[in-house]
């Protein structure tokens, strides 16, 4: 058992899955990976067992029978990955946005610089996305300008999903009080750690969108986050934080 432990949710990605679990496994530091399945019909964890007979310690699979969200996925996650008690636990998503090469960078961010969360930044250094449409690359960019204004978090990239939390975040921030499901989710957890002082710090990244497998981007996930972050600042303020670094 390692350290940490690399969360991949999945919904039909037969085309990104193996590879994306052998990227992974090829890095210069060693992750333990869990891919969190909701029951995608195309066969994504069939392949991921097939795989299992290859990486029997290292690969793990969650099948959930129904498809109600990416935070739901990742909370599944989160709590096998306390239960296991790894140190640190990292989201990424199996279509490649996310470079496995940048794993490390996450992990060292943590361990040798002292964050308790670290985010891959598509915004800490200028705007670093690479085959998206320029309306979605400044829907993304606004909008996490629009989600600092309204809650006040400092660092750059509010939306990012390439995160890696130290378990005491996981353990502090109550999981079964997550309220978001979609986009928001990922900006809820960063509200709530920044909310309990933890010390967030972002690493500079370059994504880039998928090639293969369709995108799970919807109107309604959009809608959740525009007006769900709203009622999640005035929920409860802030008590103040440790300052961010990019």
């Amino acid at each position: 058992m390692q350290d940490t432990l690399v969360i991949i949710p999945t919904f039909n990605e037969k085309e990104n899955i193996e590879r994306i679990i052998r990227a992974t496994f090829s890095q210069r530091k060693s992750f333990d990976i869990l891919i969190v399945d909701d029951s995608s019909p195309d066969g994504t964890a069939g392949i991921v067992k097939e795989l299992q007979k290859e990486y029997p310690k290292s690969l793990f699979l969650e099948v959930r029978n129904k498809k109600d969200g990416l935070g739901r996925a990742y909370i599944h996650g989160f709590k096998w990955a306390i239960e296991r008690k790894y140190d640190y636990i990292i989201e990424m998503d199996a279509d490649f946005s996310h470079n496995p090469k940048d794993l490390v960078r996450l992990y060292e961010k943590c361990v040798k610089e002292g964050a308790d969360v670290s985010i891959g930044s598509r915004y800490s250094n200028g705007v670093n996305v690479v085959n998206w449409p320029m309306k979605r690359v400044l829907l993304s960019y606004f909008a996490s300008k629009y989600v600092r204004f309204v809650t006040g978090m400092p660092f750059n990239d509010t939306t990012a999903g390439f995160v890696c939390y130290h378990r005491k975040v996981l353990e502090t921030i109550q999981l079964d009080k997550i309220k978001f499901v979609g986009y928001a989710f990922q900006i809820e957890m960063k509200f709530k750690a920044w909310k309990h002082g933890f010390n967030i710090q972002e690493v500079s990244v370059i994504f880039t969108d998928r090639t293969l497998g369709e995108s799970k981007m919807s109107k309604t996930i959009i809608t959740e986050a525009i007006f769900g972050i709203i009622k999640m600042r005035f929920a409860g303020l802030p008590k103040g934080s440790k300052k961010s670094k990019k």
